[in-house]
């Protein structure tokens, strides 16, 4: 019988990797990222790249990690399907895993680079564009566009997932958030007999290290959080929804921009906006501080999959991250968000 993983997992512990991985090396190699240095701030840095060159822009701060977890991928700059510009950059993953058991990943990611990270806990804009290749892929399987994450120090026990990822569940965008210092509550009681309360996030199950996940905007679908991994609630994420939708990922080029502040202890908040609707606003306990986690966070864009048949191939153009909206960001849609010249967060 082959094993198979939830569609949401949690953190793993040290001796589960090693049950699945066989072995763990901790090794760096030429390409491979070192940890930025402690206390490090990236934050004022204003970055870009519209990938318009032979290579990544050197104000783009961004490189492709070339390693063994990326041997599925690739990466080229495309004159054809473009955002803006000459080019964009054409990210795509092909069959590698022997077995289609979840318990691989073929990966073909754009990571920052560590000497531009940002210190975890402090606010920071990205904006980027992204479109999907068709047929868009419907299988419940493991499926990542994007993805933001603390840093890992070198001989941690276990696994941290992302603090805010885009995910594709049954074809349709959605936008997850992970926290391992939130309260998890479940549907079914007299609190909450059939739905969370007014603006609790629907939460996946803790795992062993109260790591859960919760889903904080979802493109229109017809199953409910409940049937694609949230069977819970959490009032320690608090969402706030801000009338727009998440748009249909057959729908051509998605501009996104987003706010990112970690706060494990309560203070986080992000927000997201899609094709220049503010979607949604969540705030309270994001992120992570168990044992091993470094002082940064990295952004990474590119696709990401348990194992699976055939190509899966996403184009992206436009990076941009900065310390103010109006880094990413027009002033007339900077003014919508309530941000000014400047992130709501910021002193």
């Amino acid at each position: 019988m082959i094993a198979t993983i939830p569609l949401y997992p949690g953190r793993r512990s040290a001796l589960k990797r090693l049950a699945l991985c066989g072995f763990a090396l901790l090794v760096a190699t030429p390409g491979s990222a070192l940890p930025a240095s402690a206390g490090q701030d990236g934050r004022d840095l204003v970055l870009s790249d519209g990938f318009e060159g032979t290579d990544f822009a050197p104000a783009g701060g961004l490189y492709y990690k070339d390693n063994h977890e990326q041997e599925a991928g690739s990466y080229a700059f495309e004159p054809e399907i473009v955002r803006n510009g000459k080019q964009a950059i054409e990210l795509s993953v092909r069959s590698q895993c022997k077995k289609q058991n979840g318990l691989c990943s073929e990966r073909a990611e754009v990571w920052e680079r560590p000497e531009v990270l940002v210190l975890y806990g402090k606010p920071v804009w990205y904006a980027l564009s992204m479109r999907m290749a068709t047929p868009i892929p419907t299988e419940p399987h493991r499926y990542v566009m994007a993805q933001w994450k603390r840093e890992i120090d070198p001989g941690a026990h276990g696994d941290y997932s992302p603090l805010l990822a885009l995910r594709m569940v049954d074809g349709r965008l959605v936008a997850t958030v992970d926290t391992d210092t939130g309260a998890f509550q479940p549907v079914g009681t007299a609190e909450r007999p059939s739905a969370c309360r007014p603006g609790e996030a629907p939460a996946g199950t803790p795992d062993e290290f109260n790591q859960f996940r919760t889903l904080i905007a979802a493109a229109p679908g017809e199953r409910p959080p409940a049937q694609i991994g949230f069977p819970g609630c959490s009032p320690d994420l608090v969402i706030t929804p801000r009338g727009g939708t998440l748009p249909a990922l057959d729908s051509g080029w998605i501009d996104f921009v987003f706010q990112v502040k970690p706060g494990p202890g309560g203070d986080g908040r992000i927000d997201i906006v899609a094709n220049g609707q503010w979607i949604v606003t969540v705030e309270g306990k994001i992120g992570h501080e168990g044992d091993g986690l470094g002082d940064h966070m990295y952004f990474k864009f590119g696709p990401y999959r348990a194992g699976q048949d055939g190509i899966w191939k996403i184009w992206y153009d436009d990076f941009r991250r900065g310390p103010a909206c109006t880094d990413v960001a027009s002033a007339e849609l900077c003014a919508t968000l309530g941000a000014g010249v400047k992130s709501a967060l910021t002193p």
